[in-house]
């Protein structure tokens, strides 16, 4: 993934670009609280919060673009468990589609993406040609972008938290629990462990 690296001189439209950027606070600004870490959420609510169907959703973790974090399925009747980070990175994976970048240069986001911490994330907007995914930090990377006439469209993955927690705040979490061994465990295999020692 191409990253802007923000460094040259800062020309006066340049300084009164980012300064607007900055006012604006619409990409680096945003305010975001820690996702728990011991939640998860279930195919269908992850679908609904990151506005995706559940085949896309199937697919995605079977070809492991965005696998669940919290818990993977194991056999038939088990659920996977996304975790928040997870739908966070359905969601701009969704958006990244609908303006046609290339599954490739998603995979290659996605990547990137799953290497920074969960602190990181809401602190990073995406830029895009359509066809090359960048990577911006600051208000003078958005502005480099858009000078060398690369940036066409810009995802805020802080507001993009924003709208992910707020979907997910009114829709079915589960507690995700955990084996002795400290691997999450699905109710069904909890009820046939239960079985077998009773």
């Amino acid at each position: 993934m191409a990253v802007s690296s923000g460094e040259g001189k800062a020309t006066p439209d340049r300084r009164r670009a980012s300064e607007h950027a900055g006012e604006q606070g619409l990409l680096f600004d945003a305010q975001v609280s820690a996702p728990p870490g011991d939640v998860g959420y279930r195919g269908p609510t992850a679908c609904a919060a990151a506005g995706i169907t559940y085949r896309q959703l199937d697919y995605w973790a079977r070809t492991g673009l965005v696998t669940p974090g919290v818990r993977s399925a194991h056999g038939s009747g088990s659920q996977r468990l996304y975790g928040f980070r997870d739908v966070l990175v359905l969601k701009v994976v969704k958006r990244l589609l609908d303006t046609g970048v290339s599954l490739q240069q998603i995979r290659t986001a996605v990547t990137h993406l799953r290497d920074r911490g969960v602190n990181d994330l809401a602190q990073i907007t995406l830029m895009s040609d359509g066809v090359s995914v960048y990577e911006c930090t600051s208000a003078d990377e958005v502005v480099d972008l858009l000078q060398g006439g690369q940036g066409v469209f810009g995802i805020a993955l802080g507001r993009v938290w924003q709208e992910v927690e707020g979907s997910l705040a009114e829709l079915p979490a589960e507690q995700a629990a955990v084996e002795d061994g400290g691997q999450p465990q699905d109710e069904l295999a909890h009820r046939r462990r239960a079985r077998k020692t009773g």
